[in-house]
């Protein structure tokens, strides 16, 4: 038996196909081999046309099909990871009526933040556990407000996988984490946050049907398994937020337990068994994906928008195009801790939640052009987006979550020596590197809702540990030099943003 994942990121598709009996991925591919374009008509927006992911998701699919040389089949069960707190709108015949407003997008800062202040913090982080914030609710009062005609025009909202899901089945469905990821559920009744829908005068039909995150949610239309190349009927039996679904991916379940990834953005994600959040809500308390109204299950996530993305910036404007990532990582390992003084903030993508929804842009600080070179300045930002991940994993230790183990998969910046030590370095903490991904995730998701494995603790077969990076005592003293420079810069950064 083969399970089939589709992770839909804001960079790219990934899909893998995983043999349910043993664990082992017979496909990961993933489309385009570029990044997906964002468009940002404006400074803080972000935008992306959801027929671009099914597009790329044909491709992946194909691929990952030959890849594997399995009959569609043999393929017994589908699962979605996709990228959060997007927003998709669609008309009264599934046909979408804007671009999503994707994750990174800030525009509704302003509104969130008006929000909270009218309805009550207190009353918000209660029940909501956060602030409305940047999130989908707050995306979609920017379309009632600044582009009336299209908001009256919705039928359904959705979340980018719950249009995936759609565009499988002909069915419109979300789950309470994704409700509670896009700041639309009620903890405290554990119901549909009537309250917010009041305020912001949504009608709650807008909002989808509810699902179980491991269910049966659909089944392959004849149309859309003739898009796939895969057989109709098969079941969709999974779908989960990108963050939730990555800590599944390296069975993170359990409180006390963490994850961590850092692609285009840097994410730390801790489950705990009590209801908390951050006063500020710097960091943010959504559904994990074993959460239910008996057993508490909350993930606790630190996003930063720019991290990754910085570093793939330098690669594309600064290095020449045969430069890889694996050559841009032996640069800065020639280079010492502390980057000899150079400093850089990776905060490029947009508002960032644990500055206070701030927008201080990136920056490079100390360089001097008699001694630095472009090995420094590749350094200092791989130095940067760990330092990030520091100031971030403080904020969570406040909720309650201490990251004394982390567990990544062995991709994107994870792959990446001098950023997996220094992160080690700074943290205290021991980074477990495990062979997996987010589609991976997703194909073992479908294999628990399907019933294959009995529980999501049943569903890692073959899930291997591939490596381990200790803090290094040699390193302590130049990397907390380092941070607490870097600390300085961002303080100035922030205050002067606020003037």
């Amino acid at each position: 038996m083969y399970l089939l994942g589709c992770d839909i990121g804001s960079s790219s598709v990934k899909v893998s196909i995983v043999d349910a009996n043993n664990g082992n991925c017979a496909a990961n591919t993933w489309s385009p081999l570029q990044e997906m374009p964002i468009r940002a008509v404006r400074r803080g927006w972000a935008e992306q046309d959801p027929e671009t992911w099914w597009q790329n998701l044909k491709v992946a699919v194909y691929q990952a099909l030959k890849q594997s040389d399995l009959n569609p089949s043999e393929i017994k069960a589908i699962g979605i990871s996709y990228q959060m707190h997007g927003l998709v709108m669609v008309d009264k015949n599934y046909q979408v009526i804007r671009p999503s407003i994707i994750w990174c997008d800030s525009r509704a800062v302003n509104i969130g933040d008006r929000a909270i202040k009218e309805i009550g913090r207190g009353k918000c982080l209660k029940h909501l556990l956060n602030s409305p914030g940047n999130f989908t609710a707050s995306k979609l009062k920017w379309v009632k407000e600044n582009e009336p005609g299209v908001y009256d025009r919705i039928f359904k909202i959705m979340l980018p996988g719950d249009y995936i899901a759609m565009r499988m089945t002909g069915e419109i469905m979300t789950t309470v984490s994704g409700l509670s990821e896009g700041i639309f559920w009620d903890f405290a009744n554990n119901d549909l946050a009537g309250f917010l829908l009041d305020y912001y005068g949504f009608n709650p039909g807008l909002i989808p049907d509810l699902t179980g995150t491991f269910a049966l949610q659909g089944r392959l239309s004849k149309a859309a398994a003739g898009d796939l190349g895969l057989m109709p009927g098969t079941p969709l039996t999974y779908r989960a937020g990108d963050q939730p679904n990555n800590a599944f991916s390296l069975r993170v379940l359990n409180p006390g337990e963490v994850a961590a990834n850092a692609g285009t953005s840097g994410v730390v994600y801790g489950v705990s068994d009590r209801i908390s959040y951050d006063e500020a809500s710097r960091v943010n308390t959504f559904a994990h994906v074993n959460h239910t109204g008996k057993e508490v299950r909350l993930g606790v996530l630190l996003c930063i928008n720019g991290t990754g993305i910085q570093y793939s910036w330098i690669k594309r404007n600064l290095l020449l195009p045969e430069i890889t990532y694996d050559d841009m990582n032996k640069l800065a390992s020639g280079i010492p801790a502390g980057s000899e003084g150079i400093t850089t903030l990776p905060f490029g993508n947009g508002a960032e939640r644990m500055l206070g929804n701030q927008e201080t842009g990136s920056a490079v600080f100390g360089m001097n052009f008699n001694i630095h070179h472009t090995a420094h300045l590749v350094r200092a930002a791989l130095e940067g987006i760990a330092f990030s991940f520091k100031y971030g994993m403080e904020i969570m230790e406040e909720t309650g979550i201490s990251a004394k183990v982390i567990r990544a998969s062995y991709t994107n910046m994870f792959l990446s020596p001098v950023f997996r030590q220094t992160l080690a370095d700074i943290s205290g903490s021991t980074i477990e590197l495990y062979e997996t991904d987010g589609s991976q995730g997703a194909a073992r998701g479908a294999g628990v809702g399907s019933g294959f494995y009995s529980s999501a603790e049943e569903a890692f077969p073959g899930l291997r540990k591939i490596g381990v990076t200790e803090p290094e005592a040699k390193n302590t003293e130049a990397v907390n030099e380092a941070y607490n420079r870097w600390l300085r810069y961002l303080m100035s950064m922030m205050t002067l943003n606020k003037t």
